[in-house]
């Protein structure tokens, strides 16, 4: 009886020593300067934290399978995806229009002259190696001019398939894309 103790008691340890020494493996978005510039017809712009679906909300990569299903890869991202997310579309945005643009809540004194929301309702690795994004952007101005909404569906190949690396940079890649569509159809 004592010995079948101690064996448990060995056996849990050596699971709890062996799950700590694994190691978690995280995937960052590679930054590439915008190529495209737009005149904008705003002095600035505010970003509000862009609205991702569930599984893409979450930090795991995850890969849209042929029968539509959507499985974790394993790795995981290194920041929040939506934050993340609205971070890189800010900066994509600011380089691509010269102006002022900043994710909310808006760090700056007076008021941005037009609010930028997002909503995505894909943003997902297809098994057929590419990276999907789709949804609806909105612009608010806060005075003057008028409403503007659009809607995206960008597909980026990837280099690699199944690669969380190539993931992240054809990510990017869409995103970017997203950044100059909007800064041509929502924001001249």
């Amino acid at each position: 009886m004592e010995i079948s103790t101690s064996l448990k008691t060995a056996a849990i340890l050596a699971a709890v020593l062996l799950g700590g020494c694994a190691k978690e493996v995280r995937y960052t978005v590679p930054q590439a300067e915008p190529e495209v510039r737009v005149a904008s017809i705003y002095s600035s712009v505010e970003v509000v934290e862009v609205t991702l679906p569930d599984y893409a909300a979450a930090e795991d990569i995850y890969l849209l399978q042929p029968d539509g299903g959507i499985s974790a890869l394993g790795p995981l991202w290194a920041d929040d995806p939506a934050r993340a997310v609205t971070l890189q579309l800010s900066r994509d945005l600011g380089a691509i229009i010269g102006r002022n643009v900043a994710p909310e809540p808006w760090p700056f004194r007076s008021f941005a002259d037009a609010r930028l929301d997002v909503r995505m309702e894909e943003f997902v690795a297809t098994s057929n190696g590419t990276f999907r994004i789709a949804g609806q952007y909105f612009v608010a101005p806060e005075s003057g001019g008028r409403d503007r909404a659009g809607q995206f569906s960008i597909e980026v190949p990837l280099a690699a398939q199944d690669s969380p690396g190539a993931i992240a940079a054809a990510r990017s890649q869409a995103v970017a894309t997203l950044a100059a569509q909007v800064a041509r159809n929502g924001l001249r």
